[in-house]
């Protein structure tokens, strides 16, 4: 696995903990939700530390905050589809304790993070890479701060 900076997140920490919690609630589910509502769950809980990890690894601000919106989204997806489950009696709501503290936890982490996106003024780091606007640096040009 790659040593990428977005696992070094608290906001990706508690997500994973949230996905491993979403695996052992569903685990207790009947059979013929398996390829039903076990997998839109699960899917949705994948959905949320993707995205969190694909929006760390993303330049622009716009970026950042659009795949942060997309994993907070999918949190609410998975949040409404718990909520289901609890109606169709699959699990109990003791069951979900664990659940719930790390899903809130991790909605509010998202949240600020989008919210400092949005309103922050200070840019994103810059690629490393030179772009067809920008042509390499030489010993006269001074490196980017």
């Amino acid at each position: 696995m790659l040593g990428l900076s977005h696992k070094n997140l608290e906001v990706y920490t508690m997500s994973m903990k949230l996905l491993k919690e979403v695996y052992k609630i569903t685990k207790t589910f009947p059979k013929e939700e398996l390829y039903v509502l076990v997998s839109q769950l699960r899917r949705a809980a994948i959905s949320v530390c993707s995205n969190i990890g694909e929006g760390a690894s993303r330049l622009s601000r716009k970026e950042k905050k659009r795949f942060y919106e997309i994993s907070r989204s999918s949190l609410v997806e998975l949040d409404t589809q718990f909520e289901i489950s609890l109606i169709l009696q699959y699990h109990k709501k003791e069951q979900s304790i664990e659940l719930e503290k790390y899903s809130e936890s991790t909605f509010k982490m998202l949240s600020k993070m989008i919210d400092n996106l949005r309103h922050s003024s200070f840019p994103t780091r810059q690629s490393p890479l030179p772009t067809s606007h920008s042509p390499l640096p030489t010993s006269q040009t001074p490196l980017p701060k």
